[in-house]
């Protein structure tokens, strides 16, 4: 599938994150101090949107059960919560990134 721009840069200021429709797919942009990294918007626990998530630094929480994620890797940093109970959680998925001139391209493949 090959890269395929999502975004222009100034589309997100550092530390904000949003999400962009791109061929069937909700992915979600970070900005980290300049630096974009991207991801599949649904959690793997149970497809938790992370764009409602709190963002920390490079952790991401999920905002159904807690599940944490490194923005930058997509690894899973810390563990969902259902009362008391704690679940293990996959990877977020997390898509190549590159910048172009102003724009932000992500591969889909």
């Amino acid at each position: 599938m090959g890269y395929v721009k999502v975004a222009e840069v100034d589309a997100l200021q550092p530390g904000e994150k949003k999400v962009f429709p791109v061929q069937g797919k909700t992915i979600l942009l970070v900005n980290l101090d300049g630096e974009f990294f991207a991801l599949d918007n649904k959690c793997p626990h149970l497809g938790g949107s992370l764009v409602e998530g709190n963002l920390d630094g490079a952790t991401l929480s999920c905002p159904r059960h807690g599940a944490r994620f490194d923005v930058r890797s997509g690894k899973n940093v810390g563990s969902a919560k259902i009362a008391f109970i704690q679940m293990k959680v996959a990877d977020a998925k997390k898509f190549p990134v590159k910048i172009e001139g102003k724009d932000i391209l992500v591969e889909l493949a």
